[in-house]
């Protein structure tokens, strides 16, 4: 089993006629052109500047609370407006990177997230921001050093050698992989995020029986969800436990989607070394 397994300044000329044509007024008499404001001032002083624009109005509390309620594509426009009006709004920028990332537009997350950087670089949010964005790519060797930057920041903080590990495990440094999650154990026990990633870790490397033990803990942890549980039904199909497997498929995916899966099961149970779809591509439609 493959170790990827789940893991501008633009000058506006203002062109005025030397002689302004006189307007048409009542009955047909005509009434000369208004002077403008340079014309009006005395000589020797300057005209009255044009009065500067107006702020950006922020975003209230209730409205940012009710945005983290909207769909991605509407938290992304809220946020985006937001952290346009406002550079630096760190919240507004690690939002919109997580907005941007839950639709899997992964370079538009990362710069979101680098933008905060720029004026907050200790901004520990947007590098977990940063490092999600580039593990969601596929490109876990850029994520490793903002992630070990936050790990610095807020060693007391589980989640960035969580995903320290998971960015590890893309670059097949599965050692390095399983030291940081036990790290992010420590932190926060039984974790079922962590945990979850540290048995696929032991799943890609044979070791089902392990993953299997590791899974079981998950699944009974608050907070743990479908995705876990489904991943143990992996681990127990592939090791020939398909009644378990098909049970837990079966509870907690429409039909049709649980067809695929134990299909995929099956097909990877009889012919170990294929290479064919992965699980995930299958939960993934």
């Amino acid at each position: 089993m493959s170790r990827k397994l789940a893991f501008a300044a633009t000058v506006a000329v203002a062109v005025v006629a030397a002689a302004a044509p006189a307007q048409a007024g009542l009955f047909g008499k005509s009434k000369k052109a208004e002077p403008t404001e340079a014309a009006k001032a005395p000589a020797g002083k300057p005209a009255t500047a044009a009065a500067a624009p107006a702020a950006p109005r922020k975003a209230t509390k209730e409205e940012r609370a009710q945005a983290d309620r909207l769909d991605p594509l509407a938290r992304a426009a809220f946020w985006g407006t937001v952290f346009d009006a406002d550079p630096q709004d760190g919240e507004a920028g690690v939002k919109l990177s997580a907005a941007l990332r839950a639709m899997d537009r992964y370079p538009e997350a990362a710069a979101a997230a680098d933008r905060v950087l720029v004026m907050d670089p200790g901004n520990v949010e947007a590098m977990l921001e940063l490092g999600r964005s580039h593990i969601g790519r596929g490109q876990g060797f850029y994520a490793i050093d903002p992630l070990k930057k936050a790990q610095a920041a807020a060693p007391k903080d589980w989640r960035a050698p969580s995903l320290l590990g998971v960015a590890y495990e893309q670059v097949s440094r599965h050692d390095d992989a399983v030291a940081a999650w036990n790290t992010a154990l420590k932190l926060s026990p039984d974790n079922p995020a962590v945990l979850t990633n540290l048995a696929l870790s032991y799943a890609a490397a044979g070791d089902a029986a392990q993953a299997e033990t590791l899974l079981r803990t998950a699944v009974a942890r608050p907070g743990a969800t479908l995705q876990t549980r489904q991943n143990l039904a992996l681990v127990l199909g592939l090791q020939g436990k398909t009644a378990e497997a098909e049970r837990l498929i079966r509870e907690d995916l429409p039909p049709e989607q649980a067809e695929k899966n134990l299909a995929w099961l099956r097909a990877k149970t009889a012919a170990p070394a294929s290479t064919g779809r992965t699980w995930n591509s299958l939960q993934g439609g």
